[in-house]
């Protein structure tokens, strides 16, 4: 009787322990899904930033090549810029750890 009941919990706390690793799982399928949806609209405002830099007070042909090479350097600049936050982040947590 008890020996039943002892693998019933037992199994129980298995069947808990996958459902909890399952949610994990989605948990973060759903972080790198925020994080590339959060990249994508970054690339986003900063074409979106050049090409109203360029616009602004401009009423004839834009150099269209420029703005392409505005934009790629935009883009570079905020990559720098968010690698540099992310291992500012990295040594915190590690400063923080140890």
């Amino acid at each position: 009787q008890n020996e039943k009941e002892l693998q019933d919990v037992v199994k129980q706390q298995e069947e808990k322990l996958l459902q909890l690793i399952d949610k994990s799982g989605e948990v973060m399928r759903l972080k790198a899904e925020v994080s590339e949806l959060k990249r994508l609209l970054q690339r986003a405002e900063t074409e979106a930033r050049v090409l109203w830099e360029e616009m602004r007070g401009k009423e004839h042909q834009v150099d269209t090549a420029y703005v392409q090479e505005r934009v790629m350097l935009r883009r570079e600049v905020d990559k720098l810029r968010l690698l540099l936050v992310e291992k500012e982040d990295e040594n915190v947590r590690l400063t923080d750890k140890y």
